[in-house]
Order: C-alpha cells, then structure tokens, then sequence
C-alpha cells in the first residue's frame, strides 16, 4: 500500500438521491444511555451465550495464508459502556484451536486493553496452516467469550478448487433486522464476508428513515460527531444476535464508503456536515476512522486508510479501495465539464497507481476488485447507448452520459477512464468489481465505453449487492414489493445495455463462487427486512467466463 494524499474541491457537494434532507436544527452532545449487558443466545459455530463481559461477541478478519486478526471487545465493569471513557485496564487470553472443543491448541497469547482503546482487543495472528478452519475464543478473569469459527486463505502457490465469498452491503439499523446476517452465519461453504462499506450509519433516529418508517431504535439517538458518539454506534451495532453469528461464523473483509463518516464524505467535508455547527470534518473523520479501526476486525492501515491487498492463492486476490479518504467534491448534476475534468479524482493519484500496478502484476485467475460504489455506468433515458457519445458532445454533457449518481465512478469519469483504459491496453483478463452502496442487485458487463457496447468487449465484470436493510425504491415511494421499481428497472436497462439485470426491491446479498473456469454470482433475497426471522431465496445468478467474455445467465446458484 502506498501512501495517502488529499485533493482541492472544486464543487459543492450534491446529496445522494436516497439521502434524507439535511436537517435545519443539528442535534450535538455525547452518549447519555449505558448499553445493558446482553444474554443472547445466537446459533452458529460452537457458540456459547453471550455474558456481560463479552456482550458484543467475537470476530474475525483479513485473512491471510498464515493468519488471521481476531477481534472483541472486554466489558470489565458495567459502567464500562462504548465511548464512556471509563473502565480499567485489563489483560484478555486468546486462544487458537483446531477443534471447537480446544483440546488441540494451535496459537495462544495475551493483550491489555483500556480504555485508550475502548476496551476492544486485537490480536493479529500467524504461524497458522493455509486453507485451514480454526476456533478461537477470549477470556478475561473468570470470564470466556463465545467461541468463532474463522479461516486461513490457501498458500500463494496454490491454486484451489474453488473459493467462495459472500458480499454485503448498506446495513441500516432503523430500517429492519439484520436476517440476511443470520443467513450467511448459517452458512459453512464461505471462505469470507466481504462487507462493501455503510456497515453502520451515522444518522440520529427518526432521519434515515424517518421515524414513521423506523423498525428499531438507534443508540446513541443523536447523531454521531465525536469519537465517543462512534465508539458507541459501533459497540451498539455489534448487540445485534444476527451480526454477531455472522461475525463467529466468518472472517469478515470490510470497507468503508460514506455512513461510517457522514452521507456522501469527500477528503473536505460531508453533505450530512455542517462546519461549526458540527465542529472541524478533519476531527470528525479522525474520530470515525479510530472507532472504525478500534472496532471493526480489518488490520491497521497506514495513512488511516482501508486499501489494501489480500490474496488467495493462485485462483484470486482482492484490491479493496478507500473511496472517501480521497476523493474531490462531488460535482453538481449534469455539470458535465466538471464530471469530465480529468484534475478531479475519486481515488487519488496514489491509490489509482497502486492498484493499476496490483493489478498488472497478479498472476491470478481472477482480480477481484472491492469499490464501495459502482464503476459502470449509468444513465436514465430512452436514447440508445450507441447514441450517447454523440449526444455528449452536442450538448455538452458528461462523455459517458448523464450521471445520475455523481457520487459514483459516474461523478469522477477521467479515474474510471483510465483505470478501464489501463485493463483494455494490457490485455487483463478475470477483473470482477465487487460492488455495494446503491440498495439494489446488478450485474454489470464494464465497457470501456458504454457507447460503444455491445460491438465491444467488456474488460470487466461487475457484481452490485443490494442492501442488508437499507431504503429501496419502493421503500421509498410505500409501494408494494415489485411494483414501481419494475418501471426504473425497465428504464435503466433501455438507456444501458451493459446492465445485464437490476432488480431494486430486494435486500439480501450475493455468494460468488470462483473456479479455475468461471466466476458466479449467486444473488440472493431476504423475504421480509421488518420480520427479524424472514426467509431468504435464491433470484439469479450470473457467471462470467475465465480468459474474457460477456456475463451468462445460469439458472441455479452453485452447490
């Protein structure tokens, strides 16, 4: 990983089209409410009941060949709450095993937490055999956390039968129950979670959705600003039984995109920012970066970032991108010279180069790619994509079409341009952009230009997962299931044709599946996000052949 840089806005930023409307009166102050220790029983590997000193679980993330980080958080007394500032310091064991019984140990050790470091532990183990399941567990005094299953990553030298990742994205508390979480946490095929950013949100209650919408409760109800205020969303998020079965169930993989700062960040400041009134964007950030760092089970990064690199053997490796740390202002709708300008970036010329160099020099099959939000484009309309660059440049607007969502790829088209240029001119094959943040299910073929699809061959695939809980257009509009989005469907697909399939009403997530000879996605449902025991189903699924080729509709998902 290189080193980070920031960039000069040159635009006021626009909000997202499912943003709530900025409020006139900012709510301000720090945590008041202590979180009550949980008895939860929660199903999954090995999993004992959750007591007070380990109310928030266990985790486990970023795996490699020889390790994997492990995760909890310490409740040594119970004012000891998130974000209180307030509890001794104490040591916490962990231990490795190869059974979920623990009589064979394979690592084990010892750390302190306080609360300089809001009581969560880390321990970044190694020593450890490729492509192995492990049990770990922690305990503290008398105490013993609930055992996690996690899992090594094949040797690099390796190639595996197959891998297999599961993708989430957009997770909203007020909005529903985390079933697709428990799902997932079901499962025993997955080599990891990989989780595409908004894993929490920084609203108050009753903002997003409005309060006449809202399932459940957020804690703190304010809106987090300081890092007690994200200490104490994160710690509440991880009381959710569904969460924490996913998390002992699999290493995660995390990202972050906007909601774990504020709605539509960029390296200056937010839409859901209001300097003054909301203090400095630089503390702000700072504050949400150290909660997220703290609390989530992803290795520190240097430069406060989360790009970074994991491989898989000689099937796959992962490039997984920091799309807020960065990035220019968003530009205005339809401010095509702006959109266009090739001296505004969404990745900053540093990571852009690490990752074209990354991707150059894998010899993997597949060159998976994590980007918060969506690389292909998108434009609404009935003028075929043949038309669109002419079009462009009659009127003046962005080369690849009308952006809709200049938050995207699609607000910053000079970084897209030259990363897909990078992957057309050096002839890199199995590049699939894994994708969250739009609430709806995708799958993309990525052209260079989207004008010029079908006559040309994509360079890329790209998998877009819809969201755990988080608003879809019929969510929005109070439509029933089906109804209102099949209309956009339809109109998204007419003005581009690389969009092989949208569906905007489910939530859920994917399971993609990688063999030496394809990569499939398998896209999945939930039945209900207001009925905390929901259902899932399987919808569709998509492959896109090794060595190039368009995306394949197959009719069942992988075994």
């Amino acid at each position: 990983m290189t080193d980070a840089e920031s960039t000069t806005p040159r635009r006021s930023v626009a909000p997202r089209a499912h943003a709530p409307r900025r409020r006139t009166v900012v709510a301000a102050g720090a945590a008041s409410a202590a979180l009550l220790p949980l008895g939860l029983g929660i199903s999954g590997p090995a999993l004992a009941a959750v007591g007070p000193a380990f109310q928030h679980g266990v985790a486990s993330g970023d795996p490699l060949s020889d390790g994997v980080l492990l995760w909890t958080r310490l409740t040594p007394s119970p004012d000891a709450t998130p974000g209180s500032g307030r509890g001794a310091a104490t040591e916490v064991r962990w231990q490795v095993a190869e059974d979920d019984a623990f009589a064979s140990l394979a690592a084990e050790g010892s750390a302190t937490t306080s609360a300089a470091t809001d009581h969560t532990v880390k321990a970044d183990v190694r020593g450890l055999r490729p492509d192995t399941t492990y049990w770990f567990r922690f305990t503290a005094g008398g105490a013993t956390s609930p055992a996690g299953r996690t899992r090594t990553a094949p040797a690099a030298d390796v190639t595996a039968g197959n891998l297999r990742f599961a993708t989430v994205s957009c997770a909203n508390w007020e909005s529903g129950w985390f079933a697709a979480y428990r799902h997932l946490a079901a499962r025993n095929d997955l080599n990891a979670v990989v989780h595409l950013g908004d894993y929490v949100y920084e609203y108050g209650t009753g903002e997003y959705p409005l309060e006449e919408d809202k399932i459940r409760e957020i804690f703190p109800t304010h809106e987090v600003q300081s890092l007690s205020d994200y200490r104490a969303r994160h710690g509440h998020y991880k009381t959710d039984a569904d969460l924490q079965a996913m998390h002992a169930a699999h290493p995660l993989i995390a990202i972050w995109d906007d909601h774990e700062f504020a709605n539509d960040a960029w390296s200056g400041g937010a839409e859901n920012h209001t300097p003054g009134a909301e203090g400095d964007w630089a503390a702000r950030v700072r504050a949400a970066k150290q909660a997220y760092f703290e609390w989530m089970p992803v290795r520190p990064a240097t430069e406060g970032t989360t790009y970074r690199r994991l491989r898989f053997g000689r099937l796959a490796d992962l490039h997984l991108l920091d799309l807020r740390s960065f990035r220019d202002a968003q530009p205005s709708l339809g401010d095509g010279d702006v959109i266009d300008d090739p001296d505004r970036t969404m990745t900053g010329r540093r990571q852009l180069d690490w990752l074209k160099a990354g991707l150059s020099a894998s010899e993997a099959t597949w060159r998976m790619v994590g980007t918060s939000v969506m690389i292909s484009p998108i434009a609404f309309g009935s003028v075929p994509a043949y038309l669109l660059r002419p079009l462009a440049q009659l009127l003046g607007i962005p080369a690849g079409g009308l952006a809709v969502n200049v938050d995207q790829w699609d607000g910053y088209t000079d970084d897209r341009r030259e990363l897909l240029a990078h992957l057309r001119d050096n002839g890199i094959d199995g590049t699939v952009f894994l994708t969250g943040d739009i609430h709806m299910h995708l799958a993309n073929d990525v052209p260079v230009e989207a004008a010029t699809y079908p006559w040309d061959e994509p360079v890329a695939a790209e998998f877009v997962v819809s969201s755990v809980t988080s608003d879809n257009v019929d969510d929005i509009v109070h439509a029933p299931p089906h109804t209102v989005s099949t209309v956009a469907e339809v109109a998204v697909k007419a003005a581009n044709r690389h969009v092989r399939w949208v569906d905007m009403d489910s939530h859920g997530y994917g399971v993609l599946d990688l063999t030496a000879e394809r990569a499939q996605m398998d896209y999945y449902a939930i039945g209900d996000k207001t009925d905390a025991g929901t259902g899932t189903q399987h919808l569709r699924s998509y492959r896109k052949p090794a060595g190039g080729g368009r995306l394949e509709r197959t009719d069942d998902p992988v075994a």
